[in-house]
C-alpha cells in the first residue's frame, strides 16, 4: 500500500468512497469508460479533498471486476442483482471489493461506511439490506478477523 493511501485519513477516504459510489451509479446508467469517469470526477473542485488514489482504485477495480463482484452479491442476496437499486448496488460493489481486496480496512469500517452511504443516498430501508449482506460477506471473507475481534 502506498504512503499516499495510508495517509489519506478517514475523511479523505470517506469522501473517496462517496464519490466512487456516485461515479459507479453514473456508470450503471451510461456505461461510460472508467478512465473517463475518473477524469470527470477529478475535474470537480470537491474532489481535491478526496483520497484520489483510493477513489481511482475503487472505480476502476469495481468496473473491471463487476461480474465477479456481482456473483458474490448474488450468492449472498435474496434478490436478483439486476433488481437492485442502483445506489445500493454501487455501495455493495464497493463494500464487497473492499472486504475482498482492502485488508488494511477493518471489516467493521467497510460495513459502517457502506451503511452510512446508504442512509444518506439509498432507499428508506436500504441500509438494512446493505448491512445484512455485507455482514454475511464479512463472515465469509474475513472470518479470521471476525474471530480475532470476538
Amino acid at each position: 500500500m502506498s504512503a499516499a493511501r495510508r495517509s489519506g485519513g478517514h475523511g479523505a477516504r470517506g469522501l473517496a468512497r462517496r464519490r466512487a459510489m456516485q461515479a459507479l451509479y453514473q456508470w450503471q446508467l451510461n456505461q461510460q469508460a472508467a478512465k473517463d469517469i475518473v477524469l470527470q470526477f477529478a475535474a470537480d473542485k470537491e474532489h481535491g479533498r478526496a483520497d484520489h488514489e483510493f477513489f481511482r482504485e475503487l472505480v476502476c477495480s469495481v468496473i473491471d471486476r463487476r461480474e465477479e463482484l456481482d456473483s458474490a452479491i448474488a450468492e449472498l442476496s435474496d434478490r436478483d442483482v439486476a433488481q437492485l437499486d442502483p445506489v445500493e448496488h454501487a455501495i455493495l460493489l464497493i463494500g464487497i471489493y473492499e472486504l475482498t481486496e482492502c485488508q488494511d480496512v477493518p471489516y467493521r469500517v467497510v460495513i459502517n461506511e457502506a451503511v452510512e452511504l446508504c442512509r444518506s443516498y439509498g432507499a428508506e430501508d436500504g441500509h438494512k439490506f446493505v448491512n445484512a449482506l455485507l455482514d454475511r460477506a464479512a463472515h465469509r471473507l474475513r472470518a479470521a478477523e471476525i474471530a480475532a475481534a470476538d
